[in-house]
């Protein structure tokens, strides 16, 4: 098996992102890969939920990535990884992340798993919608209960 290159962190800014990221971070050191951190803004627009919300801010999007992307600059320091690539995307987390690691070569995705339990068991969680689309390696590493 050929040494990673490029990781691609997939990070869902919550309490578990910096265990992720620590994982992610003992593979790059490992194998003297690129990383880049990566969160998903779920589309608020296309999200049925807000067709019920007739104030919802028009600029509430633009805020959301702002936000993220202030995060993941955080959680960069965090991890010693000031340099690494930060980016924030809207979309679908499954198709939002596999897309991403295609455009910059990641050759293994990282990103948190709950393990699979309740509903998630019948709809499906987004770290194995990623394990089935994506075209390289996948590192789901388990976090919370």
């Amino acid at each position: 098996m050929a040494a990673y290159q490029h990781i691609l962190l997939a990070i869902d800014i919550s309490e578990d992102s910096e265990a992720v990221g620590a994982r992610a971070i003992q593979l790059v050191r490992e194998y003297g890969a690129r990383l880049t951190l990566l969160h998903v803004v779920a589309n608020v627009y296309e999200e049925p939920v807000y067709d019920l919300m007739s104030s919802f801010p028009a600029d509430m999007e633009s805020r959301l990535v702002e936000n993220a992307a202030r995060s993941l600059r955080s959680l960069a320091d965090k991890l010693n990884v000031a340099d690494a690539e930060c980016r924030v995307e809207v979309g679908t987390p499954k198709t939002a992340i596999v897309q991403t690691a295609s455009e910059i070569g990641a050759d293994l995705i990282v990103l948190g798993s709950h393990g699979v339990h309740g509903l998630e068991l019948l709809l499906g969680s987004t770290a194995n919608a990623v394990l089935h689309a994506a075209e390289c390696d996948v590192l789901a590493v388990r976090v919370g209960a």
